[in-house]
């Protein structure tokens, strides 16, 4: 678990603007009326995808993430049987009470998010690490390996 007990001060508050940023991301992409709103959907979809993410992709996502969204995603025992994408969205709604159409479009907004701090290249490897039906959630084509 990732702790701020050795994160200097003038850190910490840069971790607090960083995780502001990505709100205010998620807000606009996900065309959300508050920045509430748009945390709700950020605890929400992270806390799912850390149960099913593991090994460095899970590292390397916390790390590029604002402190405070790492914990959300790194609070979340994995899964031992990861779920597919439409099945990501479909356990969300369950939790959240949420209807299908709603979960989706909240997974959309905070993964645009999450893309914009993980990078390509990470994104990419978390994509090959989940089971089918992800990359259409980070807005993606979905990978396929040649035959």
């Amino acid at each position: 678990m990732i702790t701020d007990v050795h994160v200097p001060p003038a850190h910490q508050q840069s971790y607090g603007t960083a995780y502001e940023q990505m709100l205010e991301k998620v807000r606009y992409e996900g065309a959300y009326p508050t920045r509430e709103r748009a945390e709700e959907a950020v605890r929400l979809i992270l806390s799912g995808l850390g149960r099913q993410l593991t090994g460095d992709e899970r590292v390397d996502l916390a790390a590029c993430l604002p402190l405070e969204a790492a914990r959300v995603l790194t609070a979340q025992i994995p899964d031992p049987q990861p779920l597919t994408g439409w099945a990501f969205v479909k356990d969300l709604a369950a939790r959240s009470g949420a209807s299908l159409a709603t979960t989706r479009w909240d997974t959309g907004s905070v993964f645009s998010a999450v893309a914009a701090h993980a990078g390509h290249d990470l994104v990419t490897r978390i994509l090959r690490q989940l089971p089918t039906g992800y990359a259409l959630l980070f807005g993606r084509a979905e990978l396929t390996t040649a035959a």
